[in-house]
């Protein structure tokens, strides 16, 4: 008799119990960025309660069946990893500028169709590029995506952007009594509560949020007990060509950062992300993509949030994250649940949220450390690519004068940052160097080095 094969721990199923516990907290982590969107769009658009009501609900559906189908995964859809699905924030401008000047939530939708359409076929593209992300790139990308995260954690620490009490001192000591409480449990609770120590740090930073009068329930009576969302219910896509092309180029962006939020969850489960995995994880961006199209909601990406969850809690299983899939589809199918979890306040997701995003950029430095900084210009390409994927996350307005097709691209620091990478990447360790041009130990970094820089993926884990 020979004894099978082991269980890599991506496919490792849970106990339900840890199952539902486990996807909760994923849920929780991604709620706040998940709706934000529908509402930012809705509120621009001027949408009555009732439709904002609407994009919420959909939005919450869709992200449900996205995550399905990016964790499960079915023929080539799918990187079968545990990715959280949401809403991105890379359309959000053009999407705000296409319904307010250029006819509306069916131009959105029709912009969104093709955008999805273009990355399913555009997927096989990006999965060979693969080998233009050696550790190097990687480690800057997924250094980035947590520094870039921190500040929305710094906002919800402060009690949420534009909150009348933004920055109290209430607020912020709620968000550190919660970051304690996640800290005290992963420090001196057992084995399965250190896992969920996001869980705990919200659910009892939500109790005491309630006395204090931070919390807000009054949402969870006006909501229904069951919606369903229903294909093109505000009217059937209408066709622009300058939505459409607006659209494409967030599909470019979206497309740069899942593939970087890909590759960070593959380093931190130990399974590695190949040319047809990434193919099949943006396939599934794509697929999802359409879906919210034809169900009143808006582009999918992998959530960078739930990276860094991963990271701290070390629960691997995919099967974790659907779990969560499935939450946020009963969440879609039952607003009145979804009420309730809209009503947790911001700064007991700051609290929590400064732990897991600080976990993002640590895994980053913890890839760069396999890097290879000796006599090239390894160090030059981090410290540009961060300097770069920075400046939109520090001066948010930098690129206001610039073309709406520019601003997409480079207001997202993690896309700016991971592009920059990238073409510094090729210029220092592809294209030949100048004779002389590496120096004597101690000197400046120079160019040259392709050692450490190309080591596989494996290794590096």
């Amino acid at each position: 008799m020979t004894a099978p094969a082991p269980v890599h721990p991506v496919d490792e199923v849970p106990p339900v119990r840890q199952l539902a516990a486990f996807g909760l907290q994923h849920v929780l982590a991604m709620y706040a960025g998940a709706v934000a969107v529908p509402l930012i769009v809705g509120g621009a658009m001027k949408l009555s309660p009732a439709d904002l009501a609407y994009l919420i609900t959909a939005d919450l559906l869709v992200c449900g069946i996205a995550t399905l189908i990016q964790c499960v995964g079915f023929w080539r859809f799918g990187v079968r990893l545990p990715i959280m699905q949401g809403c991105t924030f890379a359309a959000v401008s053009p999407m705000v500028l296409i319904g307010t000047t250029g006819g509306g939530l069916p131009a959105i939708y029709g912009s969104v169709i093709v955008a999805g359409l273009a990355i399913v076929l555009l997927a096989p593209v990006f999965g060979r590029l693969l080998r233009f992300f050696p550790p190097l790139v990687t480690g800057t990308v997924i250094l980035i995506i947590g520094v870039s995260l921190l500040p929305v954690a710094g906002n919800w620490a402060a009690g949420g952007a534009g909150s009348k009490d933004f920055g109290e001192p209430k607020n912020l000591g709620l968000a550190l009594f919660v970051l304690l409480v996640v800290l005290g449990v992963q420090r001196f609770a057992p084995a399965f509560l250190s896992r969920i120590a996001v869980l705990i740090g919200i659910t009892v930073g939500l109790a005491v949020a309630i006395p204090f009068g931070f919390t807000d329930f009054g949402g969870v009576g006006d909501a229904d007990w069951v919606g369903i969302s229903t294909p093109f219910h505000f009217g059937a896509p209408a066709f622009h060509a300058s939505a459409v092309i607006s659209m494409l180029v967030v599909a470019l962006v979206t497309m740069t950062e899942t593939t970087g939020d890909l590759i960070a969850v593959g380093e931190l489960t130990g399974r590695g992300v190949e040319p047809r995995s990434l193919a099949d994880g943006l396939r599934a961006d794509g697929l999802s993509t359409v879906l919210g199209g034809v169900f009143n909601t808006f582009p999918y990406t992998a959530y960078a949030q739930n990276v860094g969850l991963v990271g701290m809690t070390r629960v691997r299983s995919r099967w974790v994250v659907a779990a969560a899939g499935g939450i946020l589809v009963l969440l879609g199918l039952l607003p009145k649940l979804g009420a309730v979890v809209a009503a947790i306040p911001a700064p007991v997701l700051g609290g929590a949220g400064l732990v897991m995003f600080g976990t993002v950029a640590a895994s980053g430095l913890r890839t760069l450390a396999q890097v290879d900084f000796k006599d090239n210009h390894n160090l030059t390409v981090v410290a540009v690519s961060v300097a770069v994927g920075m400046l939109p996350v520090g001066v948010p307005t930098v690129y206001e004068k610039f073309p709406d097709w520019f601003q997409t691209v480079m207001n997202s620091g993690i896309s700016a940052g991971c592009l920059t990478a990238i073409v510094l990447n090729l210029l220092f360790n592809h294209l030949p160097a100048r004779a002389g041009s590496v120096p004597e130990a101690g000197g400046l970094p120079a160019g040259g080095g392709e050692q450490g820089v190309e080591q596989s993926r494996e290794e590096v884990v």
